[in-house]
């Protein structure tokens, strides 16, 4: 998007808010008849945050503009109705709900506000002429194949997930009550397998560092030496020391309750040293 507006085109950005949520109301505040396009991510990868799709998709209809959604972190974990919110253009990611790496596809809605796209390369006419190249077949099945499992049981799998997810907070809290919680308080409003907690007084690179074998990310990145917070976290507002000291715990289809019990322990035992 930022290349795009380099070339000429008009490009607004919206803040969310301290919960990681674009609102309809701000939507409706910068949109004209002049937009030619809405691209909203479905889900946070950091916070966790599930967007009000339907509602984002209303205004975008009434303003005669598409709506792209970027589903990477949805897919596979919460349910996005294309139809329900108008989408025009979703994209997703394989490797984010246990297909094949390297592979991803792109919904396109071919009645209504239909989109025309054109090719990013030229060549052959494969998918309709957009991507040239040899298909890549084992990708596409294996994708199919993750998404009919997904869709199978999306539900029991949220909720398993989600439930996993509320024990590790619970007993890192227990451990640790000084801890904050980014992204919505409301849990029906979030991955059921995201969490990301902020500790006072603790940088947050080190602390994964000091965890060893248990995968985390500091939600924070190190550029020439100096640790600079999350553009996520400055989004919403969150104060620059807990920004650092931020971890961001993912959890999924093959995690354990027993893993879970492991990942509190060291948690706990590292965040008091």
């Amino acid at each position: 998007l930022r290349k795009i507006e380099k070339e000429g085109w008009r490009l607004t950005v919206l803040n969310p808010d301290p919960e990681g949520f674009i609102t309809a109301a701000a939507l409706r505040e910068v949109i004209d008849e002049h937009t030619l396009m809405v691209s909203i991510m479905a889900a946070n990868n950091e916070i966790g945050t599930v967007q009000p799709l339907r509602e984002l998709g209303e205004v975008t209809k009434e303003a005669g503009a598409l709506l792209h959604c970027d589903a990477a972190q949805a897919a596979g974990k919460v349910e996005v109705d294309v139809e329900a919110a108008g989408i025009s253009l979703l994209s997703i990611s394989g490797h984010k709900f246990c297909a094949p790496k390297g592979v991803g596809a792109l919904y396109k809605r071919k009645r209504g506000n239909r989109v025309r796209l054109e090719p990013l390369a030229l060549g052959g006419g494969q998918e309709e002429g957009l991507r040239p190249g040899t298909l890549n077949v084992p990708g596409i099945v294996g994708l199919g194949e993750a998404c009919r499992i997904a869709r199978e049981d999306l539900e029991e799998e949220a909720a398993r997930v989600g439930q996993l997810r509320d024990l590790l907070l619970t007993g890192v809290r227990e451990g640790i009550p000084d801890v904050t919680v980014n992204g919505p308080a409301d849990t029906a409003r979030k991955l059921p397998g995201n969490l990301s907690l902020s500790f006072r007084s603790v940088d947050g690179s080190a602390l994964i560092v000091s965890l060893g074998d248990l995968a985390a990310s500091a939600g924070s990145a190190c550029t020439a030496g100096n640790a600079e917070a999350s553009y996520v976290l400055k989004a919403i507002g969150t104060p620059g020391e807990l920004a650092i000291s931020t971890l961001r715990l993912g959890l999924g289809r093959f995690t354990t309750e027993d893993e879970v019990h492991y990942a509190v322990g060291r948690i706990v035992e590292t965040g008091k040293k």
